[in-house]
């Protein structure tokens, strides 16, 4: 392999100790943030030099899942997969649409076994603390549009995401939280459709 210079070796190193502490790679703002690299311009300039020069790979240009070829221990990463974290969905649009996917977790493939279409969501609130599921945590969703009773889902409702347990009725679709704290999500079962179902929930993680 091609050497590096101090700035790229500083780079690799930060991209390398993130993926070992959280199991995922930074994202370009908090690699600039690190180097005191101002703009993400001047970060892909260093990301494009260590992947010509063999030291990193990027397995999908979009979602910028940065991945080292080797770490600093020559540990090898073919255990980690992709998964893409995605922000706000709009009604209709593919849970998984190119403009919904915000960055790219790396998780061990321990975590989520053979799932295919994963994704990720951050949770926003304390809905579901009683169910371990916190503010702030990254929970991991199987991409489907059907659930079983009892199962914890992401739904679309009205325009926005939420995690919630899935309790179907004769006449409503009852999405219940888990803190008492909170009511309902009550839907008309004739007003539900399957495509509001984004996925079912398979994993959660958090930072310590």
């Amino acid at each position: 392999m091609i050497g590096l210079t101090k700035r790229q070796q500083m780079v690799l190193d930060f991209i390398t100790q993130s993926i070992t502490d959280r199991g995922f790679p930074p994202t370009l703002r908090e690699i600039g943030s690190h180097l005191g690299i101002r703009s993400t311009n001047g970060v892909n300039d260093h990301l494009r030099a260590l992947e010509r020069k063999g030291y990193l790979k990027r397995e999908d240009m979009k979602s910028r899942a940065l991945r080292p070829v080797k770490n600093i221990n020559n540990t090898d990463q073919e255990d980690l997969v992709s998964v893409p974290l995605v922000g706000r969905v709009a009604a209709g649009e593919p849970v998984l649409a190119v403009q919904n996917v915000e960055d790219t977790i790396m998780m061990d493939r321990f975590f989520i076994g053979n799932q295919r279409e994963v994704f990720a969501l951050k949770v926003q609130g304390d809905s579901m603390i009683d169910a371990r599921i916190d503010d702030g945590d990254f929970i991991f969703v199987r991409k489907q549009m059907h659930a079983e009773k009892g199962e914890i889902v992401v739904a679309l409702i009205d325009d926005e995401v939420t995690v919630k347990y899935f309790h179907p009725g004769q006449d409503s679709i009852r999405l219940l939280p888990a803190n008492e704290d909170y009511a309902p999500i009550i839907v008309r079962k004739k007003d539900f459709r399957p495509t509001q179902i984004l996925g079912v929930v398979i994993g959660a993680f958090r930072r310590m």
